[in-house]
């Protein structure tokens, strides 16, 4: 267990998130892009920050911050704990970046108190997981756990700048990317540290929670055809209403979902193209984004509402044309792992919670590479995150340090063998 007395973590996560928030691409909110002037000045400091931590620190050619916190035993593996310091437009403080500080203050800790552990515990900061200027998520992670693609090099942003571009003239050299690689055999597991993004913590009053799995989702866009007609002259019994259609999916979505704990299902795009008050839809479009905690409980679902696509569209006379254009698997958290984190949690006088993330996280990128695990952290206004309105307490905060020391105090290189 940690000797610093309760308070010491909290406070200093927060003034050091304020602090990062300094740096923005606009003047009005927090907006931090990849390899933006913003993005590079926090980079900056982050590398800084875990210098004087006592870390070996490197920005790598994806603009990765990483510091190690080296182990004096010998062969030690490396524990991953990290999080990204990138943020969507008109941004909350603490998405990523309170993972990142956690792990900076654990550090601070083990120096303080002069403990070195049986593992190097590299700390990360990701360059860009939510992949707003380039349209590519995970840039960083991908490029760590060996997964980037070198055709995005190629990808331009909205001003026409190509990715090989922007990272040459920020310094760094893409070729040097697939270097980045970290080796199955080198890796004792990933850690993150992440605010939950969501209210259950909130509503039943629990400072952090553990995850257990980071949801699978599809993403598909489906059109619809239909017949238009005269809203006053076709009979209803003789209609081809491709926003009936619509309609029929969307509750389905929503009642085969519910019948899977869970699941969740969205329509977050919904149009009639050329459509009118007195005019029958001839056609709909839709999005669909559907999320499960596993990959066969996704893959039920998806089959069940392909299914019912069929049904509606023999008894209804339309067609409907589905694009997926997201496919990702669910990624489940080691037990070993868990388990670790529940001990801590409890120890810090919290009852364990156990709960899925329902969006991604850099974490995913490690999946199939190295044990995984996650630790969700409550935050407030509802439970609201990618907006200005993103909160969390210093005390809130600072559990969720101790809970990632004490659990870092209680792990042995041969925990992964569990």
């Amino acid at each position: 267990m940690t000797t610093a007395p309760e308070g010491t973590f909290g406070p200093r996560i927060l003034a050091l998130a304020d602090h990062l928030a300094e740096y923005s691409d606009s003047a009005h909110g927090l907006t931090c892009l990849y390899l933006t002037l913003a993005h590079r000045t926090v980079a900056a400091e982050l590398r800084r920050l875990m210098q004087a931590a006592g870390m070996e620190v490197t920005i790598d050619a994806a603009a990765n911050v990483a510091g190690r916190w080296r182990s004096d035993a010998p062969g030690a593996k490396a524990l991953i704990v990290g999080s990204h310091y990138d943020t969507v437009r008109d941004a909350g403080k603490y998405d990523g970046r309170l993972g990142i500080l956690a792990a900076l203050v654990a550090v601070e800790a083990l120096r303080d108190e002069g403990r070195r552990l049986p593992f190097h515990l590299d700390v990360i900061a990701f360059s860009e997981e939510e992949g707003v200027r380039f349209s590519a998520p995970y840039i960083g992670s991908s490029a760590m756990a060996g997964r980037f693609d070198a055709r995005l090099l190629a990808r331009r942003d909205a001003a026409g700048f190509a990715l090989a571009d922007v990272i040459r003239e920020s310094g760094l050299d893409p070729a040097a990317i697939p270097a980045l690689a970290r080796r199955r055999d080198d890796l004792l597991g990933y850690l993150e540290v992440h605010i939950e993004q969501g209210p259950v913590l909130l509503a039943e009053d629990l400072s952090v929670g553990i995850v257990t799995a980071i949801a699978g989702a599809v993403r598909r866009k489906v059109t619809i055809a239909g017949e238009a007609g005269h809203a006053g002259t076709v009979p209803l019994a003789l209609r081809h209403d491709a926003g009936l259609a619509a309609a029929e999916l969307i509750l389905f979505v929503e009642r085969r979902c519910q019948a899977s704990p869970g699941m969740v299902g969205t329509v977050g795009q919904l149009g009639v193209p050329n459509g009118a008050m007195n005019v029958i839809p001839a056609r709909c479009e839709l999005s669909l984004d559907v999320r499960a905690g596993d990959s066969a409980t996704l893959d039920a679902a998806m089959t069940d509402i392909d299914a019912e696509m069929a049904r509606i569209a023999q008894a209804r006379g339309v067609s409907f044309e589905s694009e997926e254009v997201v496919c990702t698997p669910a990624v489940a958290c080691a037990p070993w792992l868990q388990q670790r984190l529940a001990a801590a949690v409890e120890g810090a006088g919290v009852t364990p919670r156990y709960l899925m993330s329902g969006a991604g996280h850099d974490a995913v990128m490690f999946d199939g590479l190295t044990a995984v695990g996650m630790l969700f952290v409550r935050c407030g206004n509802g439970g609201v995150s990618h907006s200005p309105r993103e909160t969390i307490t210093a005390e809130d905060a600072d559990i969720a340090a101790r809970v990632l020391i004490n659990t870092l105090l209680n792990i042995r290189p041969d925990h992964a063998h569990e």
